[in-house]
């Protein structure tokens, strides 16, 4: 990318009404455009391996893949690619895990008509976009572990496993998980009873509620 050639984007969210919205955003900025756009993760990450983009903006909660899935994987195979995560969710733990997948910045959708456009440049000047109002969460969040001497813990649940869940909650039977992830159902539920193991959990029912609270599908 050039100095003067405008920052190409890949748009993800599984609503159209929103991509169209947060769309007209982008494109009526000179130093922005639109170059790709998907209704969930793993299309996102389809579209970005045959379009030459510089930034992926991508929903938190969506089919498939989530914004958080497809970033991870995003920044584990094009680490030059800038990602930027939009969500509804004023969620201290969708921000953390938003930057333990790779993303550079977290914008919340009420207020992208205010911060989208700055995040944006903010990410593609590789400087860290933080939304307002999570400033003093992030601040208190990081005392209180520091006063306590804890640090921020890791995911629990590995990306495939993390995968797993999602379709579960999502309704799939373990066949439609097994083709979806192109592994055998043998496997399927082996990361199915390992998942429940680690979660201390003992049905689909406790599954769905974990992976609403963690981000991996909308309440």
């Amino acid at each position: 990318m050039t100095a003067s050639a405008p920052t190409r984007i890949l748009l993800a969210d599984d609503h159209a009404l929103v991509r169209r919205g947060v769309r007209l955003i982008l494109d009526s900025e000179p130093d922005l455009t639109v170059v790709a756009e998907a209704g969930d993760g793993a299309e996102a990450l389809a579209l970005a391996r045959v379009h030459a983009i510089d930034l992926a903006v991508l929903d938190v909660a969506m089919p498939r893949l989530t914004g958080l899935q497809a970033a991870r994987e995003l920044s584990r195979r094009s680490p030059a690619t800038r990602i930027l995560l939009l969500s509804m969710y004023d969620n201290d733990q969708y921000f953390f895990e938003a930057l333990r997948a790779g993303a550079s910045g977290y914008v919340l959708k009420s207020v992208a008509d205010r911060d989208l456009v700055e995040a944006c440049r903010a990410v593609v000047r590789e400087e860290p976009f933080i939304y307002p109002d999570a400033l003093t969460a992030l601040m208190r969040e990081y005392l209180q572990r520091a006063a306590r001497g804890e640090r921020l813990p890791g995911s629990v649940l590995s990306a495939r496993e993390a995968e797993v869940v999602k379709l579960i909650a999502e309704g799939r039977s373990s066949q439609e998980i097994a083709d979806l992830l192109v592994i055998s159902v043998k496997t399927v539920e082996r990361h199915r009873a390992n998942v429940l193991a680690k979660l201390e959990m003992r049905d689909r029912t406790q599954l769905t509620r974990y992976a609403i609270r963690a981000g991996l599908i909308e309440p």
